[in-house]
């Protein structure tokens, strides 16, 4: 690829002071941008020059030793957010899997197990929230790292209490972790993907059925294998009870042998680990470039952008100057020398603030609340075929003799089709007018046709076709809808919702100019209309 000089070259003057980069102080394009909105532009189009990254080995002098690093890319990011996306239905299809024998051996009731489901959802949501507002006062770098620090070490004790409150604790700081990662994720993916490459944002989602899968074909292998007495029944047919319900010497269900559940968790935990390590250790992750601008540290954005220029293979041509011939202004709430000297109060004063701009008028108004409905509905379709469903499955199949161990093998056959249908919705976002719009409309009708149908008929065959359709459609509809939120928001914020339906995030210049979101707005108010 040819390097776009329009994008990145600084013109001088006479005198040789650098007088535009690129044209830009005349660039129409920054008629009416705030400073920070005029920098971020300056970023996006430098991106955009370079393209897509590759992934590169090489040799590095770090502390007088010689060491193998992977060098953080565009790629490397694309794949490392998307690990993100993965543990998320990681452990949100890891509930409804362990539900069951975690229910048959500590005796909590039917009701009861709902609050396992609650105190992750009750977790990711605080998580969304926290994370971010966190994440636009200590940066993208350090919330990268630390959302999956937790995930991982209470993720890794989870399999270890026997009492119910206890895990209940543990859920909840796991879903701290996991929905705090999401929109950290998506916000990283989006500021150092290259304009014409935006389109794998709704790829990324293709990771979160990869990460049901993973999590349904460890079940397979532990939970059956390792569950009270044959698939949690007894010899007489008949679910064994918890040992605190039975009399003493009768035949029950206990930890020693019930341990399928507890090997699912630590397995994930490790899995998390591992992912951090990654991250942590492995790559060595940039802080965004939009982000040390919007706090007022152009001299670090600009070495960044050097950096990932040379680990691509490219030369970076933006400069200090350029950012320095734009302050003529200052008027924005970012990209100024006056955060630098900021309190963290008066960082998450400037954060909480910018929820106003989700009511600015009455068209974001109505897309915000759209937004929120639809978000909402989305997460009940998925509450039945995703989080309940190895429960209701499992009942389901028992009243027509289909094993345990069938049952979580259907679980890995139903959900690996939902990889095509990401990659479905992924192709239907690219597809101009109609794309978007219709995409949601059909996948949204027939995920809901299949929910009707699943609880009218009871064969396996039916079980596992209508799951499938379901399962298919609705990763459909979740990779455009994931995609167009954060686009939507553009000129100066975007929000991104989570799956449990809570509006999670605004983040700061994402998208070029004011004149995308005006674009995309009525496009994206039909389209969440239409599902709706």
């Amino acid at each position: 690829m040819e390097d776009n000089k329009e994008a990145g070259t600084l013109e001088s003057s006479p005198d040789g002071k650098p007088t535009q980069y690129g044209g830009m102080i005349n660039d129409p394009e920054m008629d009416g941008l705030t400073l920070y909105e005029k920098k971020a532009l300056l970023v996006n189009r430098e991106l955009d020059s370079h393209g897509m990254g590759k992934y590169q080995w090489c040799l590095v002098t770090q502390d007088g030793m010689l060491v193998m690093e992977l060098l953080t890319t565009t790629r490397c990011i694309f794949f490392l957010c998307g690990m993100g996306y993965m543990v998320d239905l990681l452990y949100a299809q890891a509930f409804g899997l362990v539900e069951p024998p975690m229910e048959q051996e500590l005796g909590f009731s039917v009701s009861q197990g709902g609050d396992l489901f609650s105190s992750f959802n009750a977790g990711l949501c605080a998580g969304a929230f926290v994370w971010g507002v966190l994440v636009d006062i200590i940066g993208r770098q350090y919330a990268f790292n630390l959302t999956f620090l937790i995930t991982s070490v209470f993720g890794l004790c989870l399999g270890a209490p026997s009492n119910y409150d206890a895990i209940l604790v543990l859920t909840a700081f796991v879903g701290f972790g996991v929905g705090g990662n999401i929109p950290i994720d998506t916000t990283i993916t989006l500021e150092f993907l290259p304009q014409n490459r935006r389109f794998l944002l709704a790829l990324l989602s293709v990771f979160q059925p990869i990460g049901v899968v993973v999590c349904s074909g460890i079940a397979y292998g532990f939970v059956p294998k390792y569950a009270c007495g044959t698939g949690g029944l007894g010899a007489d047919g008949e679910v064994l009870q918890a040992c605190s319900k039975v009399d003493a010497g009768q035949p029950c269900c206990g930890k020693a042998s019930n341990m399928g559940w507890r090997y699912l968790l630590f397995t994930l935990g490790a899995i998390c680990l591992f992912i951090f390590f990654l991250r942590f250790v492995v790559f060595r992750f940039q802080e965004s470039p939009k982000y040390l601008l919007y706090r007022g540290k152009d001299e670090k954005a600009v070495e960044v952008m050097h950096r990932i220029a040379k680990f691509n293979g490219r030369q970076s041509t933006i400069t200090l100057e350029a950012f320095v011939a734009l302050t003529d202004e200052d008027t924005s709430i970012g990209a100024g020398t006056k955060q630098l000297n900021s309190s963290f109060g008066e960082k998450a004063k400037i954060e909480l603030a910018r929820y106003k701009l989700l009511f600015a008028n009455s068209t974001i108004t109505r897309l915000t609340v759209l937004v929120w409905i639809t978000y909402m509905f989305d997460y009940w379709g998925f509450s039945i075929a995703g989080s309940l469903l190895p429960k209701i499955l499992l009942n389901k199949n028992r009243e027509i003799d289909v094993s345990t161990e069938e049952t979580y093998r259907n679980y890995v056959i139903i959900y690996v089709c939902g990889i095509p249908g990401v990659l479905l919705g992924a192709l239907m976002y690219g597809v101009p007018l109609v794309g978007r719009q219709w995409g949601m409309i059909v996948s949204s009708a027939l995920m809901g046709a299949s929910l009707f149908i699943f609880s009218a008929i009871n064969t396996q065959a039916s079980n596992v076709g209508i799951n499938i359709m379901e399962y298919f459609f609705q990763s459909m509809f979740n990779a455009i809808i994931s995609a167009m939120g954060p686009q939507s928001f553009g000129g100066t914020d975007e929000a991104i919702s989570d799956e449990d339906g809570i509006w999670t995030d605004l983040k700061y210049g994402q998208t070029p100019g004011k004149s995308n979101l005006c674009e995309q707005l009525p496009e994206m108010a039909r389209s969440l209309l239409s599902s709706v």
